[in-house]
């Protein structure tokens, strides 16, 4: 019984991290791209819209945890290369 139940709770911690990754960052991504194309009622005489900044703040943000996401998981699957061959220990 104790098998089961660490497989259990082994199970639920993949499964939540893989939500969180899998659909976690290609959502933030998506609001990043959301907040960037927001735009107020503000026009220029030429026709142009003004940019919120807000928006490109929060825009920026987002692509911002994406992009440390990202660099981060790479490190992780080169921790063992990094630590073996240039000695260099990240995680």
């Amino acid at each position: 019984m104790q098998t089961i139940s660490n497989t259990l709770d082994s199970l639920w911690q993949v499964l939540a991290v893989g939500v969180a990754f899998g659909a976690g960052v290609p959502l933030m991504f998506a609001c990043g791209l959301r907040f960037l194309s927001a735009h107020g009622d503000d026009v220029d005489a030429d026709g142009t819209a003004k940019r919120n900044v807000r928006t490109t703040i929060a825009a920026g943000a987002c692509f911002a945890v994406v992009l440390i996401t990202v660099i981060t998981g790479i490190l992780f699957i080169m921790k063992d290369f990094l630590a073996n061959d240039l000695g260099i220990h990240i995680f």
